[in-house]
């Protein structure tokens, strides 16, 4: 990544220099089937004509370009020699006029990374894929550009692609000659959402109509795409369904119809991220394209992410914010616009629910590593931009909308959205920009709300205090506040204004039910809730209950006491899962143990009727047994999982989907040599459980745990194959093997992430999840030194993608001692001046290592 990076400072420079009138932007795309030298990287052919203007001081910049070799760059009609103004990711410019007119003509490389164009060959039927993906700066790996988003300009794409390829970008297809396609000039877009997809895609279309109400009618033309191999999957109709609910959501409460034209949503494979909000042509993950059988969090998970998708086309295409520092601006909003939308306009009606559980535990735990930042950030550089798509930017982001929406109120927060959009239209903003519209809609001091939220890091901790007379009757109950930072970890230097609710429970038969609730605003260390005095004495005080603000929830003794024996009693789901949350966070923070974690999943997971807080639970369950557990308990542990996952897998419902999740999580956890004979029968079928369906995905689920146990070797993972031959197929393959338990196979799996870089990007996260395999501890004990010895120079010769992939996923995070301790600060400590981003991630491993290391201590001491 060497000479790739690009700083603020130099972005302000330019932006102060120079303002983009307009790219035209010609890509040959026909080499993508063509004949290759292995040898040589395959390229493409890319044309840009860039016009600028000079509206500051000075007669030099450079524009970027990131390409094997350039042709031509031709300035003001001037020929530039390539050999001196290109470095490799920069073309020097100097002589500027008012009016400018750069044209660049280079060969670019196709990727197998999943940035820049990214060209995938189907090995069901050796067809060819292409897209792009850029976000924060790979469009420079495709056309030369000012690669920063706050120099907007229209975009025109013409694409020469095979003739019987389909080609789509941002805007409609104005014509099409033979294999030659023109797209319509865009709005004025950032570099880093403009958009190509081309292939032999099968696409299916519908149309979305609405009445304006000013006797206009708006028309959006929707399509969906996916791979020929997918077709039989997908379920485009859903798809179509949920995007016709969001734009009537978004249309409804944003008063700015739908700025881009068409809608396009391409399902494609091996991306990187869950999807990118391309105006007019957005990527999404081909996994949203269900090969088998799932539950319905995953149809929930689906949507949201379309939702959210949606919601950037006003917040972050509409409206984009000037650099990197705002990432926020655009993601926060998004995040939370999508599970908002996702409640109120689809059948998704618990949302939150998901939302408290699922996307907030993401947060909790970026916002407690050192790493933690502000949810408003200080990026330097595209690298620092690359790792702040995190929790923070996202999760915490959008708690703190939402705790800003009970703040200022629904409205008020809507018609600053409005007057927003209307204002800053196609332009660039900052956080000041979104604060003063606020203020104006709801009249509160957003600064000061702003400077407690977005501008601190950090989580606060939420704990009640409940003293009662002889009576039973409450004669306090307040709420303390606190930094809540455990070692290491970053705490607000002051409380926050919370907007909290306090729910007071009491025993009605076999339930748990709410009896009292107050809203209360929570502003110093301690603040008592009056108007809960008097009440009789709950069985359980739930701080935070209905989720409004952002905390770490804890309970006083009485009400834990009541959870260890009535949790799944709760009736409300959206409290039952603050309360899941507030105990895996004890758990996390070293003060429950984690055998205790694993005996309440034991207790109640099977009561739980949300099929996205059973999925995260189990999750959580795992990742207790696995990191938080005292080695010594490791066995028994996992032997009381694996019998309470076959239990609850046997009493679910025949064909339900809490029976699926139940059958997914016994595999996960099965070791024993009657579990892996039951996973073998299920396979080969001389087991059955009445209901069942054992379908590719789930034969692919129950063989991952008999190759890393060496039941299932390279025959039987080559004849499973051979029944899914597939894009899915083979990541599955891959991930196989790399779990067998021999040294050979793990020295195979090292060098052909470390020492190679042949794989794509999928098949490097295929192998480093296939290796990784928590039954294999002593196997890979040599690996952690290898890692420390090889991490620097992976990340100077990778793509940032992939680095970032090896440097978390082969961290020896199973060999949880204070030698690897020891090593990692060693290697911290030996490498001050590496780059930044490489030892945010190694410290932010670090961290949950020593995290975990505390965690194994509490369950040691309550062994």
């Amino acid at each position: 990544m060497p000479g790739e990076n690009l700083s603020r400072d130099e972005a302000r420079a330019r932006a102060e220099l120079l303002s983009v009138d307009g790219y035209e932007v010609f890509l040959d795309l026909r080499s993508a089937t063509a004949e290759s030298e292995e040898a040589r990287p395959r390229t493409f052919r890319s044309v840009t004509t860039i016009r600028f203007r000079r509206t500051g001081e000075g007669d030099g910049t450079f524009a970027d370009l990131v390409a094997p070799s350039v042709n031509a760059v031709t300035l003001n009609g001037r020929a530039l020699d390539p050999a001196e103004v290109f470095d490799g990711s920069r073309i020097a410019l100097s002589g500027l006029r008012d009016e400018n007119v750069l044209v660049v003509d280079a060969q670019c490389a196709y990727s197998r990374t999943g940035e820049g164009m990214h060209r995938f060959v189907d090995p069901e039927d050796g067809e060819v894929y292409l897209y792009t993906q850029y976000e924060p700066a790979d469009a420079r790996r495709v056309f030369a550009d000012f690669e920063q988003p706050d120099l907007k300009a229209p975009f025109r794409f013409e694409v020469a692609a095979p003739e019987d390829w389909t080609v789509w970008s941002n805007a409609a297809v104005e014509s099409r000659e033979g294999g030659t396609w023109r797209f319509a000039e865009t709005k004025p877009i950032s570099t880093y959402i403009t958009a190509v997809v081309a292939g032999p895609y099968h696409s299916e279309s519908d149309l979305y109509t609405r009445d304006l109400g000013d006797g206009r009618t708006l028309e959006i033309p929707l399509g969906a795409m996916c791979r020929k191999g997918l077709a039989k999957h997908f379920d485009a109709d859903d798809v179509f369904l949920v995007t016709k609910q969001g734009l009537d959501f978004f249309h409804d409460n944003f008063d700015y119809p739908y700025p881009f034209g068409k809608y396009d949503q391409a399902f494609v494979p091996e991306y990187n991220l869950g999807a990118m909000e391309n105006p007019g042509c957005v990527t999404f993950r081909e996994e949203f394209v269900f090969r088998g059988r799932v539950t319905q969090a995953s149809f929930e998970r689906r949507a949201n992410v379309i939702l959210h998708e949606m919601a950037h086309m006003w917040f972050g295409d509409l409206v984009t914010m000037r650099w990197w520092d705002d990432l926020w601006l655009k993601e926060s909003f998004a995040d939370f616009m999508g599970s908002l939308s996702l409640v109120e306009a689809t059948r998704f009606r618990n949302g939150w629910v998901t939302f408290a559980n699922n996307r907030k535990a993401w947060a909790y735990r970026a916002d407690q590593l050192p790493s933690t930042h502000p949810v408003t950030a200080d990026i330097h550089d595209l690298e620092d931009a690359k790792l702040n798509f995190d929790g923070i930017t996202y999760a915490k982001g959008a708690s703190v909308l939402k705790q800003l929406v009970a703040y200022a109120g629904p409205e008020a927060f809507m018609e600053g959205a409005r007057r927003y959009f209307k204002r800053h239209a196609y332009g660039n903003t900052r956080l000041d920009d979104l604060l003063a519209v606020l203020e104006e809609t709801s009249g509160r001091d957003m600064r000061a709300w702003s400077r407690s939220w977005l501008e601190t890091s950090g989580v606060n901790t939420l704990t009640p205090q409940l003293t009662c007379d002889a009576g039973d009757r409450i004669t306090e109950l307040a709420v303390v506040q606190d930094g809540g930072a455990g070692p290491g970890a970053a705490a607000p230097s002051a409380p926050r204004p919370h907007r909290v609710a306090v729910g007071l429970y009491r025993h009605e038969g076999a339930e748990l039910v709410r009896y009292a609730r107050a809203e209360v605003d929570v502003t110093g260390t301690r603040t008592v809730v009056a108007e809960l005095a008097g009440r009789e004495r709950p069985a359980m005080v739930l701080v935070n209950d209905d989720d409004l603000t952002y905390c770490k929830v804890r309970f006083d003794e009485g009400s834990l006491d009541t959870l260890r024996s009535h949790l799944g009693s709760v009736v409300d789901p959206l409290a039952r899962a603050v309360c899941w949350s507030a105990l895996w966070n004890l758990t996390r923070d070293a003060l429950m143990p984690a055998r205790d974690f694993a005996g309440l999943v034991l207790d109640f997971a099977g009561r739980e009727s949300d099929i996205g807080v059973l999925q995260t639970v189990l999750a959580w369950a795992r990742t207790a047994l696995v990191h938080y557990a005292a080695p010594e308990w490791r066995p028994e542990g996992g032997r009381r999982l694996s019998e309470g996952a076959l239990r609850e897998l046997r009493l679910a419902e025949p064909g339900s989907q809490h029976q699926l999740t139940w059958a997914r999580f016994f595999a996960s956890v099965a070791a024993g040599d009657a579990d892996l004979r039951l996973l073998q029968g299920l396979l080969d079928g001389t087991a059955q459980i009445d209901g069942l369906e054992v379908d590719q995905e789930l034969r692919w689920a129950f063989l991952e745990p008999l190759a890393s146990h060496g039941v299932a070797g390279e025959p039987a993972i080559g004849a499973e194959l051979a029944r899914d031959d597939t894009a899915s197929g083979r990541r599955h393959q891959v991930r196989c093997l790399a779990a067998r338990p021999s040294a050979a196979v793990k020295d195979q799996a090292w060098a052909q992430v470390v020492k190679s870089d042949a794989l794509s990007n999928a098949l490097v996260e295929a192998t480093i999840s296939g290796f990784t395999q928590a039954s294999q501890r002593e196997l890979l004990a040599p690996y952690a030194e290898k890692y420390f010895a090889v991490i620097e120079r992976v990340w100077a010769e990778r793509s940032i993608q992939i680095g970032m992939d090896v440097v978390r996923g082969l961290f020896p995070a199973l060999q949880d001692d204070a030698a690897t301790l020891r090593a990692t600060d060693a290697w911290l400590g030996s490498h001050p001046d590496a780059p930044g981003a490489l030892r945010r991630l190694v410290l932010e491993s670090r961290d949950d290592l020593a995290r975990a290391l505390r965690a194994q201590s509490c369950d040691a001491a309550a062994g």
